[in-house]
């Protein structure tokens, strides 16, 4: 199978390359090879790959940033999302979008479903979801929406904040952030499963289990034996962030158990795999 990952120099993408190029032929599209705000550099591109799928991991993640410049949030993450989608309806193409768990209002108490209603209160919670919309419209697709990720490839949540305690700095962390965490490799393992049996639809996707940015942070500094308690816990309201935060984002993995597929495992599993590829931090 022909597969271009959109976003490859990115957190997800990395993992994404690391995935499918086992058992596809992949093509990575980093924003030099394709820029997607630019609809004739993605026709180029896609019309130069002839995928059979296309993986679109690209957009600008950061809520801050998309808060601070929303017409810049929109331009990337919808219609660049919105330029993939056209090429890849011209070649006849599927494409498996990765979308986030900031397409929901935090206010639930238990983990979300794929049919639960959608309410972003962030710009970038509103720029994936018109993302997903734009998606919708292609015959064969897949939305898998993920959650805060940490991976190998490029800096995230989890090594930041261990490379901090290594160096004797604390890693101030929302104590009141409560969501599911995704391993990179497992998901994007996960999405190679889904896209191979075809199985078209809107996805769930993290590795199983709730915990709050504290438990996660407190957890990898543990598993890397640094100290733990230079981890600080702080109300999101003092983080001084400009875009606020899901106060609960789980996310239930209903479609997947319905599709036939088994859930990744439980996140604690997957950070000690992770944390021990970061080799000793003494």
């Amino acid at each position: 199978m022909r597969v271009a990952i959109s976003g490859a120099a990115g957190l997800f993408g990395h993992g994404l390359l690391q995935v499918f190029s086992r058992q596809h032929e992949v093509f990575a599209l980093t924003r030099s090879e394709a820029d997607i705000t630019k609809a004739e550099a993605v026709r180029t591109a896609l019309r130069r790959i002839a995928p059979e799928v296309v993986v679109h991991s690209a957009g600008i993640p950061d809520l801050d940033i998309c808060e601070a410049d929303p017409a810049k949030g929109f331009l990337v993450n919808y219609h660049g999302t919105r330029n993939i989608v056209e090429v890849a309806r011209e070649l006849g193409a599927a494409v498996a979008y990765v979308s986030s768990d900031a397409v929901f209002d935090g206010k639930s108490q238990t983990p979300y479903t794929e049919t639960d209603p959608t309410l972003p209160p962030t710009v970038y919670g509103r720029t994936k979801l018109r993302g997903e919309q734009a998606v919708k419209t292609l015959p064969a697709h897949w939305i898998f929406r993920v959650s805060v990720l940490f991976g190998p490839g490029k800096a995230n949540f989890v090594g930041k904040g261990l490379r901090k305690i290594a160096a004797g700095e604390s890693y101030v962390v929302a104590v009141d952030q409560v969501g599911s965490a995704t391993y990179t490799v497992d998901a994007a393992a996960k999405i190679l499963e889904v896209v191979e049996a075809r199985r078209y639809g809107l996805y769930h996707l993290s590795n199983q289990g709730v915990c709050s940015r504290y438990d996660l942070a407190v957890k990898a500094a543990q598993l890397a034996g640094l100290d733990a308690d230079k981890v600080i816990g702080k109300p999101d309201a003092q983080m001084g962030r400009r875009a606020p935060r899901l106060k609960y984002a789980g996310m239930a993995m209903v479609a997947l158990k319905q599709a036939g597929f088994s859930p990744p495992r439980p996140w604690q599993e997957a950070l000690a795999e992770y944390v021990e590829s970061l080799g000793p931090f003494r």
